[in-house]
């Protein structure tokens, strides 16, 4: 039986305010993803098939997980990220709406984002939502009908659009979803008759312990 584990990256370049610049890991992401990488180790589960988009703190992060005896990863665009930081810029440029600088603006802003996104209202958007949305279904799609248990090493908004995909979340829904994703967190999926059913969203094993508490983040 087939069972899907999505993995966000680990804590990338924060300080960034686009694509390329945010595009690498920390030092605190490579040592968050190492402790999932023992973690997983401990439990003794193993991942006949593991997957990662082609972004760079994708592969980063599957590279410090560094699970032997496991499969070297797959690299597939389908899981990689939505481009935010372009999308914001083409929004501000084209509606006036400024790029939030805290944690608590970006949670308004990006329901707003998604939802001229999703509308059409972002001319010349990297990408479509409709496509977007149809590349995520279609990698998880692939990965659910092979065999055995698979490790996808992706980003927030992947992660959000299967939840979306999963429940039929509205856009709301959908970029609420995608603010409460941590990095390396684990949310499990199992593959049923051809659709997914949700087993476990937003696990931090690896971060439970009170001494690692201040290793836990969003962005």
């Amino acid at each position: 039986m087939s069972h899907i584990t999505l993995v966000r990256h680990g804590q990338a370049n924060t300080e960034a305010r686009d694509e390329e610049s945010y595009d690498r890991l920390s030092a605190l992401g490579t040592q968050q993803a190492q402790w999932l990488g023992e973690h997983i180790a401990g439990t003794g589960e193993v991942f006949p098939r593991l997957y990662c988009g082609t972004l760079r703190r994708q592969r980063e992060t599957a590279a410090a997980i560094s699970l032997e005896g496991h499969a070297e990863p797959v690299i597939d665009a389908r899981f990689n990220e939505l481009e935010f930081f372009t999308l914001a810029a083409l929004y501000r440029d084209q509606h006036d709406v400024p790029i939030p600088e805290d944690r608590e603006d970006f949670a308004d802003h990006l329901p707003k984002l998604l939802a001229a996104w999703q509308a059409g209202e972002i001319v010349n958007a990297p990408e479509e939502f409709d496509a977007f949305e149809s590349r995520v279904r279609e990698g998880l799609d692939a990965v659910g009908t092979g065999d055995g248990r698979a490790m996808v090493v992706t980003s927030a908004g992947v992660i959000g659009m299967a939840m979306r995909i999963t429940l039929g979340l509205d856009i709301v829904a959908f970029a609420r979803a995608c603010l409460a994703v941590e990095n390396t967190s684990l949310s499990r999926w199992l593959p049923l008759r051809g659709s997914l059913a949700l087993t476990q969203f937003n696990a931090l094993p690896h971060l439970e312990h009170p001494e690692r508490q201040f290793a836990r983040t969003h962005l």
